[in-house]
């Protein structure tokens, strides 16, 4: 999403902090939990499990907006609200597995709408696909894509309109 607008030094300067604190520290979470049996598999399909999985998640985005605030001045505002995501499905697990899958794709298509509509749209139809290769692998019921999707379409909505605001 960085290169739509940035050089390419920028872009590099803006991912590479998010992939040393976040992604890379994740999937060797993910693994290592799955080498030593905590997790089951690496989708943490356990409503269980996945307590673990949103604090360590969440603790890992956090580290990287304290980061990202103490370099640049300013917190990022797209990880700050998939903070929000994160936490809204860490609240809705308590009473129903909600599909993050889901919910993360229907996140990143609010992203590319606020770039370029036509993208948004197109990735709300891979959104869609997604909810339901969840259903179809039965790692979700329908209920909890549902549920999936409508915290991310809130999230989503406040999103865009907080761009619109800032904006403007």
């Amino acid at each position: 999403m960085s290169v739509y607008g940035y050089s390419w030094e920028t872009s590099l300067s803006y991912f590479l902090p998010i992939l040393l604190l976040v992604i890379i520290p994740v999937i060797t979470w993910l693994v290592w939990n799955v080498k030593t049996g905590r997790y089951t598999n690496m989708d943490v399909s356990n409503r269980i499990e996945r307590k673990s999985l949103y604090l360590f998640l969440e603790g890992c985005i956090i580290v990287y907006l304290s980061y990202h605030y103490i370099v640049n001045g300013y917190l990022d505002f797209v990880l700050s609200f998939i903070l929000i995501l994160l936490f809204a499905l860490q609240i809705s697990n308590l009473f129903i597995k909600s599909s993050m899958h889901t919910s993360f794709n229907i996140f990143v298509a609010a992203l590319f709408y606020s770039l370029n509509w036509r993208m948004g749209i197109i990735w709300l139809g891979i959104a869609v696909l997604v909810g339901i290769t969840r259903v179809v692998l039965k790692r979700h019921t329908i209920q909890e894509v549902y549920m999936g999707a409508g915290i991310a379409i809130v999230i989503s909505f406040i999103y865009l309109y907080c761009q619109i605001q800032f904006q403007h």
